[in-house]
């Protein structure tokens, strides 16, 4: 038996009313006695701190990566460390 967790397709994330971050995020298990496939839909809520908490550490994951084609604006070279940073010239 095997679990997994993924992001669940087509829920974005998004703020709750209490000011919170909402992931939804869908656990599967697969196997077992009798080979069963089983899915749950869960739901990670973040503090705004917490997110930030995660936002950063991701950043840090994925520095010195590039981005794929698909990647949004926030993962464009543009956005690196200081260490990674070439200053080319000046305007």
């Amino acid at each position: 038996m095997s679990w997994t967790i993924v992001r669940t397709p087509g829920r974005p994330v998004r703020r709750t009313d209490d000011d919170r971050i909402a992931v939804p995020l869908r656990l599967t298990r697969t196997g077992g006695d009798r080979g069963e496939l089983t899915d749950t839909d869960l739901t990670l809520t973040l503090t705004l701190a917490e997110a930030e908490h995660l936002h950063a550490a991701l950043c840090r994951s994925l520095d010195g990566r590039p981005p794929p084609p698909a990647a949004p604006d926030c993962r464009q070279p543009v956005q690196v460390s200081p260490g990674a940073a070439h200053i080319i010239g000046r305007a």
